[in-house]
């Protein structure tokens, strides 16, 4: 095992103790669990670098579901607001509150991942 000396702010140190007392653990322990959790996390992202905008969230039913970065607005939603009432970017722009380069973004995600949205789109729609 590598050894890495770490400072941590005082506030923080403080409330990494409690929570490793609480858990049975030492400070040693509680951080190196903290860090496996994190990077863990990040390498199971499911983001696709090419579409900066776009991230993964959960939905009520537990399934990852694209959405715009920083907001609630699935790319499904844009989808089939662009297919269906036949909204232009601007429009979808406009009407979502978003930027043309976040419109952009999630329809050219749609593009690449089509398969993936058009089965959750399927899913909702399924009674």
């Amino acid at each position: 095992m590598a050894r890495y000396p770490l400072n941590l702010p005082t506030q923080l140190k403080q409330e990494s103790e409690k929570w490793a007392a609480a858990q049975g653990v030492s400070l040693n322990q509680f951080v190196m669990w903290a860090v496996a959790e994190k990077v863990g996390m990040l390498n199971a992202s499911q983001d696709d670098p090419r579409y900066p905008h776009i991230t993964y969230r959960r939905g009520a039913a537990g399934t990852p579901a694209p959405v715009v970065r920083g907001t609630g607005v699935r790319v499904a939603a844009l989808v089939i607001a662009s297919q269906s009432w036949g909204l232009s970017v601007q429009e979808l722009a406009q009407e979502y509150d978003l930027s043309l380069a976040q419109v952009q973004d999630a329809l050219a995600f749609y593009q690449a991942h089509q398969a993936e949205i058009d089965l959750l789109i399927e899913l909702e729609q399924t009674p």
